[in-house]
C-alpha cells in the first residue's frame, strides 16, 4: 500500500510537469507573461465586422430623453426631437375670475448626459402637435410626429447649460415674489397669445385630461438648423419627475375683493410615466458610411458605432469552424477576450469615444440576448465593453461564447457590437447616448478589432 501512494503521487508530479511544459501562445494582442494563460497558437481566426444601421427603439419611459441636432464630418448629421402630451394640474382645473396671462415657460430638467460641442448656439422651436398620441402606445425612434410648422408657439436661442443651475421668481398668492434655486433646466417662453388661446379661453378641455388632450394636442420641441451655429451637440433631459411642465403665470381676482389682483401660476405636468412623450431621431450619413451600408459583403479599414439608433457592427468569425476541424480533437478554450482598438485620430473633440460599447447576441427567435459571458442585464463588470483612455480600446471577455460556438451548444444567429450609455448596458438598440465610435477592422494594418484565445487541446 505503500508503494501504491507513492506511485500515484509520482504520477500526479507528472502530469503537472508535462503540463506546464505547453507552449504559451496568442492569439492577436501581446501579453503579459506575469498573467498570460498557458495555450496553444492559432492564427486563422479572422474577425469580420461590417457597419449596418441599427433597429429603431422604443422611446416610450425613457431614462433621459433626447433633443439636439450634432453635425459630425466622419459620420454625418443627427437631429433629435421632442413629442410631448401635458396633463392637467387637477381635473376641472379653473383659471378662477377674469384670468389675464402674464407669461408661460416651457420647463425641461436638464438628465445626465450632452455629447457634442457645448460652446454652439441652438435654436430650440416649439410648435404644436396636430395629432393626439395620448392614447397610443407604439413610439419607435423613427417616428415622424405632424405638427403645425406654420405657428411658431415658442423659442430658445443660446448656449444649452446641462449642469448650470440658477434662480427663477416665483409667486405667490397674497406674498411678495421669490426667489427659488431650481435644477439645470431648458427654459423656453412660449407666446402668450397662443396660450390665452389654446387653454385659458377653451375652459371645456379642462374637465380632464382626456378631453384636454383631444383639445391641445401637445407640444413638438426641435432644434432650428438654419438658425443654429457650431457643430451643435444632444442634451438629454429627465421627463419622468415632477419638474418638467408648461409653467403659465397669470392674474386672476381676488377671492375677497373685486379690486385687488392675485398674481399666480399653473403647471400643466409633462410626465413620461403618466402621458407619453416620444423621442423622434433621424441620421443623414456621409458618402464614406453610405458606401459601407451600401456594400454589406466587404470589409473596409474603419467601421462606425452611432448611438441614438444610429449605427453597430455585425461581428463573425468565418474561420472558427476549420480552426476546430483542422485541430482534429476536442479544445478547451482557457480565456477569449475580443479586443477593439479605436482607429486612430477618430477621437478629436468634440466627438470623444463613446465611454462603452455592448456586445450581444440574437437567439433563435431573433430576440437580443446577453452572451453567456455577460452575467447580468446590466452588463457585469468582469464582461468588460469600457473605454480604455490609456489604450484607446475595448475589451470584453468572451470565453464562455466562444466554447458554445465550438461545442455546438450555440449558433450564432447574429452577433453584434454597439454603443451604449455609460449608466445603462444596452442591449436594446441605445437611444439614451448619443457619442459615437470609429473602430479599426480586422484588415487594418494599426488599429484593429482582434481575438486573444487561450485554448488546450484534450487527446
Amino acid at each position: 500500500m505503500k508503494f501504491i501512494k507513492i506511485d500515484l503521487l509520482t504520477l500526479l508530479i507528472g502530469l503537472f510537469l508535462f503540463a506546464s511544459c505547453k507552449s504559451s501562445n496568442t492569439i492577436g494582442l501581446d501579453v503579459d507573461p506575469a498573467t498570460a494563460i498557458q495555450g496553444t497558437l492559432v492564427d486563422s481566426l479572422t474577425v469580420d465586422t461590417r457597419t449596418v444601421v441599427d433597429d429603431p427603439a422604443n422611446t416610450a419611459s425613457l431614462v433621459r430623453y433626447p433633443l439636439g441636432y450634432i453635425t459630425d464630418p466622419e459620420l454625418g448629421t443627427t437631429e433629435a426631437s421632442l413629442a410631448m402630451t401635458l396633463t392637467l394640474p387637477s381635473a376641472g382645473y379653473t383659471f378662477g375670475t377674469s384670468p389675464t396671462i402674464d407669461s408661460a415657460v416651457l420647463v425641461l430638467p436638464y438628465s445626465t448626459q450632452f455629447y457634442g460641442d457645448s460652446t454652439s448656439t441652438y435654436s430650440v422651436d416649439v410648435h404644436q402637435l396636430t395629432t393626439d398620441i395620448s392614447d397610443q402606445t407604439s413610439f419607435k425612434s423613427n417616428r415622424v410626429y405632424p405638427h403645425n410648422t406654420s405657428t411658431l408657439v415658442g423659442n430658445f436661442t443660446g448656449i444649452l447649460k446641462p449642469t448650470t443651475p440658477f434662480k427663477i421668481t416665483v409667486a405667490a398668492v397674497g406674498k411678495p415674489d421669490t426667489l427659488k434655486a431650481v435644477t439645470p433646466q431648458l427654459r423656453v417662453k412660449l407666446d402668450p397669445e397662443f396660450i390665452k388661446t389654446a387653454i385659458l379661453e377653451n375652459t371645456s378641455s379642462l374637465k380632464n385630461n382626456a378631453f384636454f388632450s383631444a383639445a391641445f394636442k401637445g407640444l413638438y420641441v426641435s432644434v432650428n438648423k438654419t438658425k443654429s451655429t457650431g457643430a451643435g451637440g444632444v442634451a438629454f433631459f429627465n421627463l419622468t419627475g415632477d419638474n418638467s411642465s408648461l409653467v403659465i403665470y397669470y392674474k386672476k381676482q381676488n377671492a375677497t375683493t373685486s379690486t385687488a389682483k392675485d398674481t399666480t401660476d399653473a403647471k400643466f405636468p409633462i410626465n413620461a410615466t403618466v402621458s407619453p412623450v416620444a423621442a423622434s431621431v433621424t441620421h443623414s450619413y456621409t458618402e464614406q458610411v453610405a458606401t459601407q451600408l451600401a456594400n454589406p459583403g466587404l470589409q473596409y479599414p474603419v467601421t462606425y458605432l452611432q448611438g441614438l439608433s444610429g449605427l453597430r457592427n455585425k461581428i463573425s468569425f468565418p474561420h472558427l469552424s476549420s480552426f476546430i476541424k483542422n485541430l482534429g480533437a476536442k479544445v478547451v478554450i482557457n480565456k477569449a477576450e475580443l479586443v477593439i482598438d479605436l482607429s486612430s485620430g477618430s477621437d478629436v473633440n468634440p466627438f470623444v469615444p463613446a465611454p462603452r460599447l455592448a456586445l450581444y447576441t440574437y437567439d433563435i427567435a431573433g430576440v437580443r440576448a446577453n452572451i453567456r459571458d455577460n452575467h447580468g442585464a446590466s452588463g457585469s463588470t468582469t464582461f468588460g465593453g469600457t473605454y480604455d483612455t490609456t489604450k484607446k480600446n475595448y475589451r470584453f471577455i468572451v470565453t464562455s461564447y466562444l466554447q458554445d460556438l465550438i461545442d455546438g451548444k450555440s449558433v450564432d444567429y447574429g452577433t453584434y457590437l454597439s454603443t451604449s450609455s455609460s449608466t445603462e448596458f444596452d442591449l436594446n438598440p441605445p437611444i439614451t447616448s448619443a457619442s459615437r465610435s470609429i473602430i479599426g477592422s480586422f484588415s487594418n494594418n494599426t488599429n484593429k478589432v482582434r481575438l486573444n484565445i487561450y485554448y488546450t487541446k484534450i487527446n
